[in-house]
């Protein structure tokens, strides 16, 4: 029997998800391991074997595929535990990443401190050269400035370099020359140029970007290494390849050079999850709660497609590469509710993470978390945790949730049903965030509820939205890693033009899109020999704006008529407004090219015979302690349906059914629960 395998790499537990060549599933949990993913990885995949009957050299050596999402790169960032990093760049524009655009969070705070920078100003150095914005040569590359400046990085004992020359984007050629001479001079450091990470304009969005992948680049490629190497002496000898930011998958080499393209690998497999669900007949309109131990990740999936996104902040620092759009909350089941400043109660961000974790794991965990409350709620089973491996400490919740509810001077109950008010609430905001903020209406969409935690708060969340419909796929604590099996590898390039016109003629645009895409299938022919899809795009703009709109430009003739017309459609959309009789700039070509793997097979869900509870547990909803049947989830029969309130439990989820509630299992895999209006 042969396996593919998703890896998911959470703040509290690491999610292994294996499918064989009949389409049979199977999920294993481990405890994260943030000191060393990939011990927690190890432990996952061991447990996943034993869950299949292998030993863990059996199942490594008929794997085919094993597909990693790391939080690696994020942690890097957010923790400031990344390189010591130095930047070479332009005589004249070091500080164009502490200016940052003449931009601040708060633009009226006079004492706002600046943020702390990734490469402090004394490594950031300056280089006589200068190009011009057609790529000629304005001034040489001065070999007496970048010997200097090499010398004051091997004096400085700097681990990375981050190479950001003026215009690198119209031609690479003194960024390159210089990398060649650090890399002659200093072997073993990390060398990163701006025209191979973001060959686009904008000074600042490149620079910083490059700044980045510079900073994580050897933290990231570090432990792939050390995973792929541990991979092998357990006996796995096909590709590893990690999940980047956009939602496609590159082998480890491509990863650990583009490392900063892994900033939201992990969330990225819950995107690529939605879009199969969507495809398999969920719907086209999917709002994703991915609710883990640390935080709630929240997507919009429209006519069935994920929304890209550029110059997200992680960590405070742009960056500026494509991404999936995803809303991140520090909601997440291991998130503390504490006294807030205001003497009122708050929940989050902080997060008890894996160690030590809620207080009911008794890792010595003492401060009341979410996971915490629904246990005192009554809506999780102490002795059924994690399939009953784990035995849920009810006594120090009880402390921890007395502790809590004695500085706020109300009773335990009333603390646990405000925590779970509370974070639903946050995650409802969220979703608003997603949807209305981005001009649509979260109630035509059916709320896509995964993660180990989500099923206790979906059904909350939706009444507070108006939103009718649920679902709740039966791997839901491990869809994300599920996800990751349904990618495919994909490989993107850009490049800016400058033009005496707003856009180029008719065969330049057209040599200009066929060059980008035979560059973009070339690069993938590296690592994947098989059926390619391409895919084009454009940024554009109206000639008064100061900013551009990503146009998806598949099915459009690569002409001025076409791209106008793309983009005045897409501007509509986006605005209620086009402006047809403006002219249309372009800023940006892009393609990207995806190797497209066969699709997993599929097996129909749902038990022969309908199910009946496997008893009752006492739980507190708003109208007061209440006795609910209880049903396990995997026994459920095709169409069999549940009316709440009743709770429904996986060994890896739990399933909250409100009074009105109605829940049937679907054919596809997934609980479908419609939820009562007005």
């Amino acid at each position: 029997m042969r396996y593919t395998i998703g890896v998911d790499v959470g703040g509290t537990f690491t999610d292994v998800v294996g499918v064989d060549a009949e389409g049979r599933e199977y999920l294993a949990k481990a405890a994260s391991t943030p000191h060393d993913q990939s011990e927690g990885v190890l432990d996952g995949l061991a447990n996943l074997a034993a869950a299949i009957g292998l030993t863990l050299t059996e199942l490594l050596e008929t794997t085919t595929r094993i597909v990693h999402g790391t939080t690696v790169a994020t942690n890097a960032l957010l923790e400031r535990r990344g390189a010591r990093t130095a930047m070479l760049t332009t005589e004249g524009h070091r500080d164009v990443t502490a200016m940052r655009e003449g931009l601040k969070p708060a633009r009226y705070d006079l004492r706002l401190p600046q943020p702390p920078a990734l490469v402090p100003r004394q490594l950031r150095l300056p280089v006589r050269e200068r190009l011009r914005p057609d790529g000629s040569v304005e001034i040489p590359l001065d070999a007496a400035s970048l010997e200097a400046a090499i010398a004051t990085l091997r004096a400085q004992q700097v681990e990375s370099v981050a190479i950001c020359f003026l215009h690198s984007w119209a031609a690479p050629k003194h960024e390159h020359a210089a990398a060649e001479a650090v890399r002659a001079a200093l072997p073993g450091v990390f060398v990163t140029c701006s025209a191979d990470v973001l060959p686009q304009i904008k000074e600042f969005e490149r620079f910083s970007t490059t700044a980045v992948n510079a900073y994580v680049g050897p933290v990231v490629s570090r432990y792939l290494t050390r995973l792929e190497s541990r991979l092998r002496e357990a006996g796995y000898t096909q590709p590893v390849f990690v999940i980047l930011s956009h939602g496609g998958m590159a082998p480890i080499h491509e990863a650990a050079r583009l490392a900063v393209g892994t900033a939201l690998s992990g969330p990225a497999g819950g995107v690529s999850a939605a879009l199969a669900l969507s495809r398999r007949g969920m719907g086209e309109q999917l709002v994703t709660l991915d609710m883990g131990g640390t935080s709630t990740d929240i997507a919009l999936i429209q006519d069935g497609a994920a929304t890209l996104g550029r110059g997200r902040e992680v960590g405070g620092e742009r960056i500026a590469l494509d991404s999936l759009d995803i809303i991140t909350l520090g909601a997440g089941g291991g998130s503390i509710a504490h006294l807030g400043s205001g003497g009122t109660l708050e929940v989050g961000p902080q997060s008890a993470g894996a160690r030590p974790g809620p207080a009911c794991y008794g890792n010595g965990g003492t401060e009341p978390t979410v996971t915490d409350a629904n246990l005192a709620l009554g809506y999780l089973d102490a002795t059924r945790f994690l399939g009953g491996t784990r035995l849920l400490d009810v006594a120090a919740t009880e402390r921890a949730m007395a502790t809590l509810a004695a500085k706020l001077g109300i009773t335990p109950e009333a603390t646990a049903l405000g925590i779970y008010r509370l974070v639903n609430a946050r995650m409802a905001d969220g979703v608003r965030v997603a949807t209305v903020r981005r001009g649509v209406d979260p109630r035509g969409a059916t709320l896509l509820a995964f993660g180990g935690a989500a099923g206790l708060h979906a059904s909350a969340v939706a009444r507070d939205l108006g939103m009718a419909r649920i679902a709740v796929p039966l791997f839901a604590a491990g869809l994300s890693a599920w996800g990751m099996l349904q990618t495919e590898l994909r490989h993107e390039i850009a490049r800016s033009v400058v033009s005496a016109e707003a856009m180029p003629g008719d065969a330049s645009l057209a040599a200009l899109f066929e060059g980008l895409e035979s560059e973009a299938r070339t690069q993938l022919a590296q690592w994947f020999q098989g059926e390619v899809a391409a895919h084009r795009a454009a940024d554009l703009r109206y000639g008064e704006q100061v900013f551009e709109i990503t146009v998806n430009l598949d099915g459009v003739t690569p002409d001025r008529a076409g791209l106008r017309a793309a983009f005045h459609a897409r501007h509509r959309a986006l605005f209620t407004y086009d402006l047809p009789e403006e002219e249309v700039v372009l800023v940006t070509a892009r393609a990207a090219a995806s190797g497209l793997l066969p699709a997993l097979p599929v097996r129909p869900a749902g038990a022969p015979g309908p199910a009946d509870p496997l008893g009752t547990r006492r739980a507190l909803l708003e109208t007061g302690w209440t006795e609910l049947p209880v049903f396990a989830f995997d026994a459920l029969a095709a169409e069999q349906a549940i009316a709440g309130p009743a709770i429904i439990e996986s060994a890896t989820t739990t399933v909250l059914l409100l009074p009105g509630d109605v829940a049937r299992m679907d054919a596809g895999g997934w609980l479908a629960i419609d939820v009562p209006q007005g």
